[in-house]
């Protein structure tokens, strides 16, 4: 009965799939249509529209976030007999606090389209040229600087990127580029859903789009695995299509815990790690008593695979939103 009941209301409604794919339909198109934009643009182009990106976001925070470094400055200059006033100016933090994060969501909704078609461009540039050329940034430079980082030399003021690097001890040379089930996953992890795709469709590309995009704000993203291997092996393999961007990747499973190593990795752009290692790290955290302490900063965006592991579900990415409230260590899932 229920069943026949579902048939007829697919019938003049449709499915939730299909009125999902429909409200995702344009946003594709419009990261198809920027792509070939991007085409013509140089490589030294294509890198400061990722930095055009991130100086917008910062335009659209910048007032709360001056406010909020006024307020510290106010709180910290009160003597500490005075903890009514200071608790009644750090809830004002927190007020301007998720008022960024609201910000934020709304302005990394309107770029989604052109930093999913930065992305996209990138792989198909490391795809088709053996070696990129283009002007050397600092980033350029520190990574040329690394013994492990050979696909970056710097000459004079050109670097160099090659399309292939070392991951999980074996050599790869980058082959891949989204199609457009891909962009929509991408999608589909940016705005919080779950999203469930078979062994081999890519869901390890998938997850470039929206690591990309909520590592643009600078607050971290982290990247949870189910293992050291697979952590190891996704920050080596999809690090240098971030890094070519400016963006910093790091892993916290190669550094031990409560050192200043791991504390590093939890200040780069994008984390990997397992989930064994970032839970516990949250519960050291939690049993911290100077804030020195701490290893993990304020939760932001995290993209968790194979959640069917943890959920008992069928084969999942899912995704962790940035927190309403900004404590160091609240997450909330949706």
């Amino acid at each position: 009965m229920i069943g026949a009941i579902n048939k007829i209301l697919k019938k003049f409604v449709g499915d939730k799939s299909s009125q999902d794919l429909r409200t995702v339909t344009p946003v594709v198109e419009k990261i198809n249509q920027l792509g070939q934009s991007l085409t013509s643009v140089s490589h030294d182009e294509l890198r400061s529209r990722t930095t055009a990106l991130k100086e917008k976001i910062k335009s659209h925070i910048q007032k709360q976030e001056e406010e909020i470094n006024n307020l510290k400055t106010q709180a910290e200059a009160l003597p500490g007999t005075e903890l009514a006033q200071k608790e009644a100016i750090y809830n004002q933090v927190d007020k301007l606090e998720k008022e960024i994060n609201q910000e934020i969501e709304k302005v990394l909704e309107e770029i989604l389209p052109e930093a999913f078609a930065i992305v996209k461009e990138t792989a198909s540039r490391l795809k088709q040229h053996g070696e990129i050329k283009m002007k050397a940034s600092e980033i350029d430079r520190q990574l040329a600087a690394v013994g492990t980082k050979d696909y970056v030399t710097v000459d004079g003021d050109i670097a160099t990127w090659k399309n292939n690097w070392v991951a999980a001890g074996n050599r790869m040379t980058w082959d891949m580029v989204h199609y457009d089930v891909q962009l929509i996953g991408g999608i589909a992890l940016h705005r919080g859903k779950v999203a469930e795709m078979a062994t081999g469709e890519g869901k390890t590309l998938v997850a470039t789009l929206p690591v990309f995009l909520n590592a643009l704000a600078g607050r971290g993203v982290h990247v949870v695995t189910v293992n050291d291997y697979l952590a190891r092996r996704d920050s080596e393999w999809m690090g240098p299509l971030y890094e070519f961007h400016g963006l910093t990747v790091d892993c916290i499973d190669r550094h031990q815990p409560n050192s200043t190593a791991r504390r590093n990795a939890y200040r780069a752009d994008i984390t990997f790690g397992t989930n064994n290692e970032f839970g516990f790290d949250y519960l050291r955290d939690n049993m911290a008593v100077e804030a020195s302490q701490l290893v993990q900063r304020k939760h932001h965006f995290a993209i968790v695979d194979e959640v069917d592991l943890h959920l008992h579900c069928s084969a999942h990415i899912a995704v962790y939103r940035r927190t309403k409230h900004s404590s160091n260590s609240s997450v909330r899932k949706e």
